[in-house]
């Protein structure tokens, strides 16, 4: 969340910089005398009898009875120029977390992959939408159309070249036969991955989502692997800070039963 202005998924902090709410987290969890934070890489996390092994890049070496997970994932942003430089503000993922500001307004999808059909139906709800195939074909989705057609979803068949606004703003989307067609914000569903191979490495479970790779867990946030735990977007298809927060809070709880009453390692 920290390319958005503001963030409109989080209870109680409507509005409110993705920056923000992280430093006052920050605050808040160094005030109790059992928290350290070490800004570090980590480059190598083992497992043994007695719990976990942590290397960090600078060569500190931590013990742990449990892990978190918690790194999250980077979207793989097209390459259009006029795209990157306006994600989170005018070019948007998230309806839910950063989207009702623009009510009303023109809207497009840029077409990345099926999952585009469902986030162009569910824009429209917004206000007007149209679809930038971007050179897709919909030649024999007949349903996918109806659909389409069924929410008063414009299509644009032409490639897009370029995005164009005042700084941060867009104002209008250029097409490869130089038109160009205005709009106040450009939705897009790009691929991602996980920040760290650590879990991979570990051992623990993936699925293959057609966005990406998520952590699988149980439901108290347990991966595959016993004692390691994941939380956020690492383990969801669907990405929300209110939903990596709940998950957060699951896995602290879960870690605390496991360490009271949970068997020994061995």
């Amino acid at each position: 969340n920290r390319f958005a202005p503001h963030s409109h998924g989080i209870f109680g902090h409507d509005g409110s910089s993705p920056g923000d709410v992280l430093a006052s987290a920050t605050t808040q969890v160094l005030a109790y005398p059992t928290v350290r934070m070490v800004n570090g890489e980590v480059v190598q996390a083992r497992s043994g009898a007695e719990g976990f092994t942590i290397t960090l890049a600078s060569g500190e070496v931590l013990e742990s009875a449990r892990i978190v997970l918690a790194h999250g994932i980077t979207d793989e942003l097209p390459a259009i120029p006029g795209l990157a430089e306006r994600w989170g503000r005018s070019v948007l993922h998230c309806p839910y977390c950063h989207g009702f500001e623009f009510s009303g307004h023109r809207l497009g999808v840029l077409y990345l992959s099926p999952n585009s059909m469902h986030q162009a139906m569910l824009i429209a709800e917004w206000g007007p939408t149209t679809l930038f195939l971007n050179g897709h074909d919909l030649a024999g989705e007949d349903d996918v159309l109806r659909g389409l057609a069924e929410r008063n979803v414009g299509l644009e068949t032409t490639p897009v070249s370029a995005l164009h606004g005042d700084g941060v703003e867009l104002s209008a989307i250029e097409l490869e036969d130089g038109r160009r067609i205005g709009l106040d914000a450009l939705y897009i569903a790009p691929r991602n991955h996980l920040n760290s191979d650590i879990a991979e490495r570990l051992g623990c479970d993936m699925e293959h989502g057609p966005l990406g790779v998520r952590i699988l867990v149980n439901a108290e946030q347990e991966t595959s692997v016993r004692g390691i735990y994941a939380t956020g977007d690492i383990t969801r298809f669907a990405h929300n800070a209110t939903f990596a927060i709940a998950d957060g809070v699951m896995a602290a709880m879960a870690i605390h039963r496991s360490l009271v009453f949970g068997p020994p390692r061995t």
